[in-house]
């Protein structure tokens, strides 16, 4: 923001070498790039303990997983992924509404579009990133309705497995 003056001697220069971060930033994104390896692991963990309970419970269905071997390219992600990271969706009996009302259920599991952090986050595709698509083009991408993605965080998988179970005894 300024002159055009000035914008016009920046942008090349913006152009070459990039944007820069701020020094706190910078601070920042190398302090949490020395725990990144452990935080990855404790991802991966808790998500596959919580994606075979979600298999294993009655009110959920197509629980896609990358380590779990009902997953469709379960093979194919054995050879291609050193981390099978937290990413977990799967399908809650009773569509959309009973999606919704489960994720009001959860107690640790915050309710967010933007995936990925430490915390355990859940998202609804059919109201957050494919809220634009109809029905049907979302049953086409595979989204069916009582979809549910979950970012398994970094919190003790027995903790968050209760938490699911709370949620569902009450559906």
């Amino acid at each position: 923001m300024g002159s055009r003056k000035l914008v016009d001697m920046v942008w090349p220069r913006l152009l070459n070498y990039g944007g820069s971060l701020d020094p706190h930033a910078a601070f920042m994104l190398e302090r949490g790039l020395k725990t990144l390896a452990i935080r990855m692991q404790a991802h991966q963990d808790s998500a596959f303990k919580l994606a075979s309970f979600l298999e294993s419970h009655p009110k959920a269905s197509a629980v896609r997983y990358p380590l779990l071997k009902s997953f469709p390219q379960y093979e194919l992600s054995k050879t291609m992924l050193t981390n099978a990271s937290g990413m977990i969706s799967f399908t809650v009996a009773g569509g959309d509404e009973a999606a919704i009302k489960l994720i009001d259920l959860l107690k640790l599991s915050r309710q967010a579009t933007s995936l990925g952090g430490v915390e355990s986050l859940v998202s609804l595709p059919f109201n957050t990133s494919h809220a634009s698509s109809t029905i049907k083009q979302r049953e086409n991408m595979g989204i069916m309705p009582g979809c549910i993605r979950l970012s398994v965080g970094i919190e003790d998988a027995d903790d968050l497995i209760a938490d699911f179970e709370q949620a569902f005894a009450q559906l």
